[in-house]
């Protein structure tokens, strides 16, 4: 069977203390990114911004998300669906409250997120890159945190 393609813009949103934060949809088990499907005619960053401000109440600007990368891997919703993720690092200290179509919006420890039920991608991407950014200062956003596996 042939997969089809969900593409999307994702934020990887973690603090000084080195906490990540966690979003759950409603009606969903798996813990995973803020962000949501990119519009036509939307860039990976303006989706993003919509997205963020639909479920965090949170815009940001373009100097506080850096653009990790692209990656895929399977859909965590939607069987028989690959995901292609644009994800942007930001680094909040502040507190978020779910909107849109959010259960929960949990900060959690890089640790902590591993004994979660979690969504392919943060599993298998984002957590190993957040592990690598808590290497830096606190402070403005480390640039290139690729996935180097």
């Amino acid at each position: 069977m042939v997969s089809r393609l969900i593409r999307i813009a994702a934020a990887l949103i973690d603090d000084d203390e080195g906490r990540v934060l966690l979003v759950r949809k409603r009606s969903t088990s798996a813990f995973m990114q803020a962000g949501g499907k990119i519009g036509p005619g939307e860039s990976p960053f303006e989706a993003l911004a919509r997205e963020l401000g639909e479920e965090l109440r949170f815009t940001p600007s373009e100097r506080e998300a850096d653009f990790v990368g692209t990656f895929s891997c399977p859909a965590a919703n939607e069987p028989d669906h690959l995901l292609e993720a644009h994800l942007f690092h930001i680094r909040a200290n502040r507190d978020f409250s779910p909107g849109a179509e959010l259960e929960e919006a949990v900060w959690v420890s890089i640790e902590a997120a591993g004994r979660l039920r979690l969504a392919p991608f943060t599993r298998d991407h984002v957590l190993p890159i957040a592990r690598r950014a808590r290497a830096f200062p606190p402070g403005p956003c480390p640039r290139h945190l690729r996935d180097e596996r």
